[in-house]
């Protein structure tokens, strides 16, 4: 007996693993030598942000109208990655610590003797 699939392409809603809910046109394609999710998603300009998925990922999937994708699209934006740093740096000479370096022997010292007790 053979089996015959038909590729998926269809309004719908994706849950990914990893808490991540998409909403647009779904369909199959051919990448990187393995079938993949494709989900076209509309944006506010009238245009579609295209995302791909491995088929392993997903948690759920909904097919709905085209008037329920958009809407769930438009609640379900993902936020612009950022890129965090650390402040530079103070420039010049940095002022002694409190904590000196006899201070810091002295409190490894203790902890140290305190290893021996018994509780």
């Amino acid at each position: 007996m053979s089996e015959k699939t038909t590729e998926f392409s269809s309004w719908a809603i994706v849950e990914l693993l990893g808490h991540v809910r998409m909403a647009g046109m779904v369909s199959e394609e051919e990448r990187f030598g393995c079938k993949m999710g494709r989900i076209d998603i509309p944006t506010d300009d009238g245009k579609f942000a295209t995302q791909y998925f491995g088929g392993g990922s997903v948690y759920r999937l909904t097919p709905t109208s085209e008037e329920a994708a958009r809407a769930v699209a438009k609640r379900n934006v993902p936020q612009p990655v950022h890129q965090w740093e650390l402040p530079a740096p103070p420039s010049g000479p940095v002022a002694p610590s409190e904590f000196s370096q006899s201070r810091a022997r002295q409190d490894i010292e203790r902890d140290e003797s305190e290893d021996d007790l018994i509780f």
